[in-house]
């Protein structure tokens, strides 16, 4: 009785983490556009806002596994979640984008801490058959929920409270979590655990780091300038490197062999597709609900939600559909449908009197696809090798994710940005500079269109101007939908020639991952 109130006790834990991992993930986009007004925060550093979460999760992501086998699960589990909270009430404190952006950057190194140990302790304290399978059940529907209406609890924390809040409430709720983990979860350590890739984490972090920071102030900076040029060859260099590292290594983090398992990389594919733009997206779909459509933060929440949660209610479906056709068939399926989704909402952006109705159907149907593919995805990539090896794929598997989404968050924005650009260019008057032109996209990326009047003033005769920059949004947003629409529809594409002829799918216990 007393091993199973403690695993009730460090289920909540586990749980309450993974709520506050997703949360972090899907309420703070809906406050970007809001941060823009208070902070005066430019387009650039709303997307690092972003991105440096995501960053710093993949930084610290192979590492912590090693770190939590060698010093103890529990152990580095407090620490994570310490690192969390501080750096949470850190954000909440925060007067200016650039402490913001240290700030987030540092939250997610614990938020990416904590992930990776909830899944290590509910591996070992829940080892039984079907308490296992309840207890990733559980944790499963949890993180659901966390990234499913976190837009709408972000929304409402902002109207009670202000956007402090959004990071503000994580300080309790980390506090209630150290103490369940005190008070339930077991220590437990691998005796065989091996060294920590020190060059591997290096240079994979260079690499992604460089090439987001190149896309990312590439239009500041210019393409073809010099530093551009410089950091855009670190990054290559660097993950030059990182192969080379993980080839050399007799127990690599990536272990690249792996790739040539079909139902592996075809897996694989199927996580980039889900991060290459449905999560990306869920950054820039606030400010086009807020400007765009000109809905408070609350309605703008509840709009998301039809985008957001049918990820929640279609993994049990997911899983009964990759039982009986394959995940070779189900995975590229849910990816098309995410491609049609997109596609769907550019037609609804752009009907007269476009409204939250207008893009219902292609939220709806981006989040179907993305709820389809999610369980097929995970299992696979884990279920698709040996044994021993399903903690390393499981590390590639989530790497994928989280590299895809930090590149795609800005490549998104670079799309917007020249979306924006290409209309102000035919409907402006001639004479304005490509500086002042360049920055005026910007403004309108990040939502203030408000004062753009002021700063351009030979506008002032324009008695349509307010009218030009909101069709100027709208068709950086046309250019958004349509990258992500197409992109995902090529690597379903790619999915299902990589999977050909079925192979054998070893059974999980558990879908959860």
């Amino acid at each position: 009785m007393h091993k199973s109130n403690n695993n009730t006790i460090a289920l909540m834990a586990v749980c309450l983490a993974a709520l506050m991992f997703g949360l972090e993930i899907s309420s703070v986009p809906v406050i970007l556009p809001i941060l823009e007004k208070a902070m005066g925060a430019g387009f650039s550093e709303l997307q690092w806002i972003m991105n440096a979460y995501t960053i710093a999760c993949t930084t610290v992501l192979m590492a912590t596994g090693t770190l939590a086998d060698r010093y103890g699960r529990k152990r580095i589990f407090v620490i994570s979640l310490t690192v969390f909270g501080v750096t949470s009430l850190l954000c909440g404190l925060a007067e200016n984008p650039a402490v913001l952006i240290v700030a987030r950057f540092l939250q997610g190194m614990g938020g990416g801490a904590m992930l990776i140990c909830s899944i290590a302790i509910l591996s070992h304290q829940f080892r039984e058959g079907g308490e296992r399978a309840r207890g990733f059940a559980v944790w499963g529907v949890i993180s659901g929920i966390g990234l499913g209406f976190g837009p709408i609890v972000g929304g409402v924390i902002v109207a009670a409270t202000g956007w402090p809040w959004v990071f503000l409430v994580h300080v309790p709720l980390t506090v209630l979590t150290l103490l369940l983990v005190l008070a339930g979860v077991a220590e437990s350590r691998d005796p065989e655990a091996e060294k920590l890739d020190i060059a591997g984490i290096f240079t994979l972090s260079a690499a992604v780091f460089g090439l987001v920071y190149f896309i990312t102030q590439g239009p500041e900076l210019g393409f073809a300038s010099t530093p551009a040029l410089v950091i855009l060859v670190v990054s290559v260099l660097a993950f030059i490197a990182f192969v080379g590292a993980e080839r050399l290594s007799t127990r690599p983090m990536f272990d690249f062999s792996v790739f040539r398992i079909r139902n592996f990389s075809g897996a694989i594919v199927g996580c980039v597709g889900m991060n290459f733009s449905f999560w990306p997206f869920m950054i820039y779909l606030p400010i086009y609900f807020q400007v765009g459509l000109g809905y408070d933060a609350v309605t703008t929440g509840m709009s998301l939600l039809a985008y957001t949660l049918p990820t929640l209610v279609l993994p049990p479906l997911a899983e009964r559909l990759s039982l009986r056709y394959h995940p070779r068939i189900v995975i590229p399926a849910g990816l098309a449908t995410i491609g049609l989704g997109f596609l769907l909402m550019r037609y609804g952006s752009n009907v007269e009197g476009a409204s939250w109705l207008t893009m219902l159907p292609g939220n709806l149907l981006a989040g179907i696809g993305l709820g389809v593919t999610h369980t097929p995805v995970t299992n696979t990539t884990t279920g698709s090798v040996p044994g021993a090896r399903a903690g390393m794929a499981s590390g590639i598997d989530m790497s994928a994710r989280l590299i895809t989404l930090a590149i795609n968050i800005a490549m998104m924005g670079f799309v917007l940005r020249e979306g924006i650009l290409s209309f102000l260019r035919g409907a402006l008057p001639v004479g304005i500079d490509a500086a002042r032109m360049q920055s005026a996209a910007e403004k309108i990326a990040a939502g203030d269109i408000a004062s753009l009047a002021q700063y351009l003033p030979e506008l002032s005769s324009m008695n349509t101007s307010g009218a030009v920059f909101h069709a100027a949004l709208v068709n950086g947003f046309n250019w958004v939908m349509l990258y992500g629409g197409v992109g995902v529809l090529g690597l379903a594409a790619l999915s299902l020639a990589i999977f050909g002829r079925a192979e054998k799918v070893v059974p999980q216990e558990s879908s959860a991952g």
